[in-house]
């Protein structure tokens, strides 16, 4: 007997390697010292810092990954990974600086688990951050064949004086608000009940939601927001606090940017949620306060500015192809959200 037959192949891991070793080598900035293939990947700091805060974020893709596993579609869930940690270090002032991935598996697929490296690497070139490393466990018995599970962890960087942590904040601040490109990766298994509920499967085609599948518009990433944030950080605009948006919606991630006293008035009429959240409401016969605690309903980021820097805040952001709005303002409260 050999490890092969247990279940194993540690040929394939070999092979499937040196397959992404290009793709993330495509990654590396400056300060990666060595290459893929090492116990530990180096990263020197870079030039230019005073007082150099390290911040760091992890996450998972969670059951969205039932979805890839059902529809084969496996290009996307890398970037959603890349995006759940980048875009929570980012709410610091934290410039992401590199990445590191775990996937683990049943049984190794090349071809599958090479588009999915393939989504982590566009996720970290698209955000300017190092794919730094990585592991791949191969474990038959604990997971199902095709199955797969992916963990990520992000490493940003940011001056002492700059970090950002709500004490900033003050009653008045306005809240500017970035569009989601969808569910992005939150929610999921209340979106499978849904969908199971209907009887409906994941090739099925939506009218209301387009030419996509149901699993294609599902699939669609979390949207990455290093770009047109640190364009915003890099400007003289005084940025007070931000939030990712992720599980629990506004009401849950909103206080977690403000102190003790402040709360948010969000105006819910400023913008209309996308359509595949009218879909599920409307599907799943959610109520409307479930849909908000439960999904981002279209927002994906939120930044906090002063009232009079909010003009030139959004002028900024546009300029980076976004659409901001102002979506509401921090007025007294216990780090509460009320969404008039």
């Amino acid at each position: 007997m050999d490890y092969r037959e247990a279940g194993v192949d540690v040929e394939a891991g070999r092979a499937f390697v040196d397959r992404i070793r290009d793709r993330v080598q495509r990654t590396f900035r400056p300060e990666v010292l060595g290459g893929l293939g090492g116990f530990g990947g180096c990263f020197e700091i870079p030039a230019g810092y005073t007082q150099p805060v390290l911040v760091s974020g992890t996450d998972g893709v969670g059951t969205k990954l039932k979805l890839a596993h059902a529809t084969g579609i496996h290009n996307t869930v890398g970037i959603d990974l890349v995006a759940m940690c980048v875009n929570d270090v980012l709410t610091s002032g934290a410039e992401p600086l590199f990445f590191l991935d775990y996937v683990a598996t049943g049984k190794l697929e090349p071809e599958d688990l090479a588009n999915v490296v393939d989504g982590i690497a566009a996720g970290c070139e698209a955000s300017g951050c190092a794919l730094l490393g990585g592991e791949t466990a191969e474990m038959p018995g604990f997971y199902g064949a095709g199955e797969y599970d992916l963990a990520g962890f992000c490493v940003g960087i940011v001056e002492k004086s700059k970090i950002l942590d709500g004490s900033q904040v003050s009653v008045g601040d306005v809240a500017i608000a970035l569009p989601s490109s969808g569910i992005h990766s939150n929610g999921f298994s209340l979106v499978r009940k849904i969908v199971a509920d209907a009887g409906l499967a994941w090739g099925d085609s939506i009218d209301s939601l387009g030419k996509a599948t149901l699993g294609q518009v599902m699939l669609t990433p979390t949207h990455l927001y290093v770009k047109p944030i640190l364009a915003l950080l890099k400007s003289a605009v005084d940025i007070h606090s931000m939030a990712h948006v992720t599980g629990g919606g506004l009401p849950e991630n909103l206080p977690r940017c403000l102190q003790d006293g402040q709360g948010f008035k969000i105006q819910t009429q400023s913008w209309q949620p996308l359509p595949v959240f009218n879909w599920l409401e409307s599907t799943g016969k959610v109520e409307r306060l479930e849909m908000f605690n439960t999904f981002n309903m279209g927002v994906g980021f939120v930044v906090v500015v002063p009232a009079d820097s909010a003009d030139k805040a959004m002028k900024i952001l546009r300029q980076q192809n976004t659409k901001p709005w102002i979506i509401g303002e921090v007025v007294a409260g216990n780090r509460t959200v009320a969404l008039a």
